[in-house]
């Protein structure tokens, strides 16, 4: 997040930021239609150069070739057994790709992903201040921006450009949109916006990824799950013809010579202390060695009741009762919106 940018929410919206860098704002108007979110909470790496796009090519499990001025994506890196390190949204804007990521990630992906340049030449930097992104997201969404002159994507990972300004349609169940651009920019389409939206925290935010059935890594789930845990090959989030990447040998063999045992499911649970991506999950009648589960992402519906993505086993889940914790309670589990393929052959 820039200085300025920060300012202008705290001066003249009322925000405060907490010690993580994450704006709050008071609490909006129920009657709202629309919402506007800051997304300072995620951050951005940027890589621009002759080389950028096929060095992303050999560390992405996506197909950097597909981004376009009107395509966007979600691509992961692996770790050589092929587990989950950062999952990102890749785009191209001019000649810069970026990825972007929950903020706590960027840093150590970066120097990870800075150790396998060598004489490639490009050059990977944090972008996060670079420019300011914001979300918008309601029924009326798509008519608001519309009016303001904006040209709007048509379909779910869509991108459009005005001027300096980036555009992207992203998958929930209300329309919703990420735009990114300089602080001018985005500053004034925010002061048109106010009228006819409030604004939402970023935990809004994350709500609308796990209603949308889209995962996050975090710290705490990083080199967890392999990509298809998370259902990528199912939401555009990887590619089994894009040829090598690190970790494409562990993920190809599961999905052409492998049987998937574990995919995310959308679920709720009720209990008094807050879920937390990582926790472990338990399956009475899972036959497995290895942990039963864990929970992707949490969102607090009320004090007592959580949204949740969470990974489980697949024979355990149709099996029996799926619980947080050997002792925990149950969760209720089902299908995300987009369904699942035939993926457990």
């Amino acid at each position: 997040m820039t200085n300025q940018w920060g300012d202008f929410l705290q001066t003249r919206f009322g925000a405060s930021i907490d010690e993580f860098g994450v704006v709050h704002f008071p609490e909006p108007s129920p009657a709202a239609d629309c919402q506007l979110f800051d997304l300072s909470h995620l951050g951005l790496i940027a890589a621009v150069g002759p080389d950028a796009a096929e060095f992303l090519q050999g560390q992405l499990t996506n197909d950097v070739r597909e981004l376009s001025n009107r395509h966007t994506h979600l691509t992961a890196h692996c770790s050589h057994k092929g587990r989950v390190i950062a999952l990102f949204r890749a785009m191209r804007l001019g000649e810069t790709f970026y990825l972007q990521a929950p903020a706590e990630l960027i840093a150590p992906t970066l120097e990870r992903l800075r150790r396998f340049v060598l004489r490639s030449k490009l050059s990977l930097n944090e972008a996060s201040a670079a420019l300011v992104r914001i979300g918008v997201a309601g029924h009326s969404a798509a008519d608001l921006l519309s009016r303001q002159g904006l040209p709007i994507p048509e379909r779910d990972n869509g991108l459009e450009r005005y001027d300096a300004l980036a555009l992207i349609r992203l998958p929930a169940p209300v329309p919703r949109f990420e735009l990114l651009g300089p602080f001018a920019e985005i500053s004034a389409l925010w002061q048109a916006l106010i009228p006819q939206a409030s604004p939402a925290q970023a935990g809004d935010w994350r709500r609308l990824d796990i209603e949308a059935g889209l995962p996050n890594v975090y710290e705490r789930t990083s080199e967890l799950f392999v990509p298809q845990m998370l259902n990528l090959q199912l939401i555009d989030g990887v590619s089994f013809h894009k040829g090598c990447y690190t970790g494409q040998e562990v993920v190809a063999r599961m999905q052409f010579l492998g049987r998937l045992k574990r995919r995310m499911y959308l679920a709720e649970v009720e209990c008094p202390t807050p879920p937390q991506p990582g926790d472990e999950l338990f399956a009475p009648a899972s036959t497995s060695q290895q942990t039963d589960g864990w929970v992707v992402d949490a969102y607090p519906l009320t004090d007592v009741r959580h949204l949740l993505l969470a990974v489980a086993e697949i024979a355990a889940v149709e099996a029996g009762e799926i619980r947080l914790g050997p002792d925990g309670p149950p969760l209720r589990l089902r299908e995300p919106p987009y369904g699942f393929a035939d993926t457990t052959r």
